[in-house]
């Protein structure tokens, strides 16, 4: 009967002990998942729940009225002024000046001001600057300035973009700045490029040692082509012209004289244009391109004309082209008007602006010139 009595006994033991090992592990579990998913809240460093030990901490959220300050974020954080964080952040970190992140960022940064990290996968959003020393895979959006090493992405900025190489394309209200572009660069004023298998856009000027499709006024391609001419057109306008480009597409930027006129003779040229059936003595240019005469007082004269030139190449650097065109005038000059009367058989059709004293007409014509190309 004892031996039963001593094996019942035992039993219970077991359990009891089975049961006992069971809550610790849960305790410690729950006490390691605590530790985990850890909250910093506070004013400022180390006026906050995690104290002087904040930098060391590892938080899943944190809310501060200035500054926070931490090793890792695994969730969201917010601060009044910044976010500090030493290494790595998982998730949004909000700001009211600027997001410090040691490492990489992989979620999203929105700050008043400026973002600064190593590297970082998804956006960025800054009133002023987003810079970062490493790989952006994600796009970069600032007020004025976004730096990166390599991006996998987009940069649009207020002013500038600078990066190592880009894998799609740039914004910048005035400069970007790559070494190798896969994709294109779209500028205000300038882009600055080494290699672009692509297109570069900009409202003035590219500078690249390759691009085959730059569209700017003045494209200084080390491997494309440039030239100097001399035109002449239907109205008597004579213009010396600078072409610069690539394989494909070119800018044109002229001034010259028109010898019909005796008050508006200064002219001015700018516009694009496109290569087509290159061979080594003979090619097809189409330009676009809107020109102005000038007396510097009353009176206003543009021209917008399209034109197909035939060039054939008498030496390499020689190339004669003619061509005709089609242009839509306006003016209310009386010179300008002149120019293209109603009784002109070049005149397809004119009409009168009811609104004020400007006369638009669409005419064919024609452009003549000779080139040098280097």
């Amino acid at each position: 009967m004892k031996y039963i009595y001593y094996g019942k006994n035992l039993y219970r033991l077991k359990k009891i002990t089975t049961l006992c090992f069971f809550l610790l592990s849960l305790i410690a579990a729950n006490a390691q998942e605590i530790k985990t998913l850890r909250a910093n809240f506070g004013v400022t460093y180390p006026l906050s729940t995690n104290g002087v030990h904040a930098p060391l901490d590892t938080n899943n959220l944190s809310i501060h009225l200035l500054v926070s300050v931490s090793s890792v974020e695994k969730g969201s954080s917010f601060a009044g002024l910044s976010n500090v964080v030493r290494n790595e952040a998982v998730g949004a970190q909000f700001a009211g000046f600027s997001n410090h992140i040691g490492k990489e960022s992989n979620g999203g940064l929105f700050a008043g001001f400026a973002n600064t990290y190593r590297s970082a996968q998804g956006a960025q959003f800054a009133g002023f600057a987003n810079l970062a020393q490493d790989k952006v895979k994600g796009a970069q959006f600032a007020g004025f300035l976004n730096t990166a090493s390599d991006v996998d992405g987009v940069q649009f900025a207020g002013f500038s973009n600078i990066a190592k190489d880009i894998s799609a394309s740039q914004f910048a209200g005035f400069i970007n700045i790559a070494k190798e572009v896969k994709g294109s660069q779209f500028a205000g004023f300038i882009n600055i490029a080494k290699k672009v298998r692509g297109t570069q856009v900009a409202g003035f000027i590219n500078i690249a040692e390759s691009s085959d499709c730059p569209i700017g006024i003045i494209n200084i391609i080390k491997k494309g082509e440039k030239s100097v001419g001399a035109t002449i057109d239907e109205s008597q306008t004579s213009m010396l012209t600078f072409r610069s480009g690539g394989r494909s597409l070119y800018g044109i930027i002229g001034a010259g004289y028109n010898f019909k006129n005796k008050d508006e003779v200064y002219a001015f040229e700018a516009g694009f244009g496109a290569h087509f059936f290159s061979s080594r003595y003979f090619r097809l240019n189409l330009e676009l391109t809107q020109s102005m005469l000038e007396n510097f007082e009353d009176g206003e004269y543009f021209k917008s004309t399209l034109r197909l030139l035939p060039a054939l190449k008498i030496t390499k650097t020689l190339e004669f082209f003619v061509g005709p065109s089609m242009s839509f005038v306006t003016t209310n000059t009386v010179e300008g008007l002149a120019l293209h009367s109603k009784d002109d058989k070049n005149v397809i059709h004119t009409w009168q602006n009811r609104s004020s004293d400007f006369r638009q007409s669409l005419l064919i014509g024609y452009q003549g010139g000779v080139q040098f190309i280097f």
